[in-house]
């Protein structure tokens, strides 16, 4: 069920809402019951056997955490490899349903062999459902778990805002609201709060990210066997480049909103990353739960920094190829980590030789809109191999884009004319002019990167309720043309 759909937001939603209230003045227990089983139905709406499926891995893998921090408390030693063998269960679980046909198309190409099977269906949120529950698990494995009820636990997991394409939540960020006696309490400000977030984020979905998607599809599918021309090229990579921000950050807008009516608070997935002027800043804007997980469950157990240079270097790259190799079965995924694991080991390194190296006395600085410029360069070059269907569709593009396949030409005109042209420049000067959600509904944020005029700033006025309600109005018309979630492929 896709939040942008009639069924979720005319029908699902309002019924859990409601529900959820009227049973939390009865009983909390019951409301944490009430909500579960709506987090099941909203998935096994997508699919029954794989609802049943993510059942078993929040039954298994809470007992796994019992297990563990009671063995943990007792001796640390002892407790290892039964984490070990409950991560490997997580991975080896992942690694079938989402890497299985990958691995026998590459062992068909190397070793010339034929097997054949039939291709498996992806499990919706299977990647991120994994990497909450590892993080659990490894926690309870340094005690700093309070262990929940298994009904608690399955909510943390399976709570439906955040279940399919995050963000990804620690236990330590749900778990104690889910116990929380103000949770269970209906509150105007939270819903009206919560509201506008999720209309923001569908806004962003149906009026930005989609149209962008029109543009971006056609000249990246059919890279192969003519190229675009360079001018169409860039046109098509600006709009991924834009669009997968708008659909992905406009997703995590109304998770964080539809978690809100609830009196729950998630993290924020997005802050404003186009505005980033290194690598480094990029990737604490950008899917920021990922980049923490990341940080603090392989980056920093691999090593970290603490073993040299070259060390901290050669583990950002495997950390990064390991995150590009989380997004998909594909080749393409790969080389995009570890393109962006290269990019920070150069920004890494440019810092060491500016804390050595000066210029009359002063720091070697680029100016502020050069850096922006290479980084929104990088960040977008790497665009290309995520959105490529194969290497040769990267390929040719990359070619369009430094002129090699012409300068123009009319053969995409029915995807990209002045009105794409348009779109491409508005979505642009959103991402880079204006406040984001959370600044503008949180406050949550600097807006020093904001052009003074655009400083916006919620409350629940009329004047905000109208604003809200008309953008509601607005991507309600655009719904019955909607796409699928970008990151629910992952």
């Amino acid at each position: 069920m896709l939040f942008s759909s009639y069924e979720f937001i005319l029908v699902f939603l309002p019924l859990t809402l409601i529900g959820f209230f009227l049973v939390a003045k009865k009983s909390r227990k019951a409301a944490q019951a009430f909500l579960l089983l709506a987090s099941f139905l909203f998935y096994a709406w997508w699919s029954f056997e794989y609802g049943l499926l993510i059942i078993a891995t929040i039954v298994v893998n809470y007992a796994f955490g019992l297990k563990i921090q009671g063995i943990a408390q007792r001796d640390r030693r002892a407790a290892k490899p039964w984490l070990t063998t409950a991560i490997a269960t997580n991975l080896a679980l992942l690694g079938y349903y989402k890497y299985r046909d990958f691995f026998i198309e590459n062992w068909n190409a190397v070793a010339g062999s034929d097997w054949d099977f039939a291709p498996l269906v992806l499990p919706l949120a299977i990647s991120f459902h994994t990497f909450q529950q590892i993080a659990y698990l490894v926690d309870s494995y340094r005690c700093r778990v309070a262990q929940p009820s298994l009904t608690r636990y399955a909510l943390f997991v399976l709570f439906f805002p955040q279940l399919i394409a995050g963000p990804i939540v620690h236990h330590y960020q749900l778990l104690p609201q889910l116990a929380a006696a103000r949770t269970y309490l209906y509150s105007h400000q939270s819903f009206a709060v919560g509201l506008s977030f999720f209309v923001f984020g569908l806004a962003k979905k149906l009026l930005i990210a989609d149209p962008l998607s029109g543009i971006a599809d056609p000249i990246f599918d059919g890279a192969l066997p003519e190229p675009p021309t360079f001018s169409q090229a860039w046109a098509g990579l600006l709009a991924y480049t834009l669009g997968l921000y708008f659909d992905f950050s406009g997703y995590s807008d109304m998770a964080v909103g539809l978690a809100r009516m609830f009196g729950i608070r998630l993290p924020y997935n997005f802050n404003s990353p186009y505005k980033a002027t290194s690598i480094i800043d990029f990737w604490h804007r950008w899917h920021m739960t990922l980049s923490q997980w990341l940080r603090d469950y392989l980056y920093i157990p691999l090593g970290g920094n603490r073993h040299g240079k070259v060390r901290r270097y050669v583990n950002l790259t495997l950390t990064m190829l390991l995150g590009g190799l989380w997004h998909g079965a594909a080749w393409s995924f790969v080389f995009w980590g570890l393109l962006h694991g290269l990019y920070l080991a150069i920004n890494h390194a440019w810092h060491a030789v500016q804390a050595r190296v000066t210029v009359r006395g002063r720091r070697l600085e680029i100016p502020l809109p050069m850096a922006w410029l290479l980084t929104f360069g990088a960040v977008a070059l790497a665009w290309v191999f995520f959105r490529s269907p194969t290497a040769a569709h990267a390929v040719a593009m990359t070619e369009s884009l430094v002129g090699l396949h012409g300068w123009h030409s009319d053969r995409f005109a029915a995807a990209l004319g002045p009105s794409q042209a348009i779109l491409i420049a508005l979505a642009g000067a959103v991402a880079l002019l204006m406040p984001n959600s959370q600044e503008i509904i949180d406050g949550d944020g600097d807006q020093a990167t904001s052009v003074s005029w655009l400083r916006l700033s919620w409350r629940p006025t009329l004047t905000w309720a109208a604003a809200v309600a008309g953008l509601l109005l607005l991507s309600l018309t655009q719904m019955s043309a909607r796409r699928e979630f970008v990151y629910f492929q992952f």
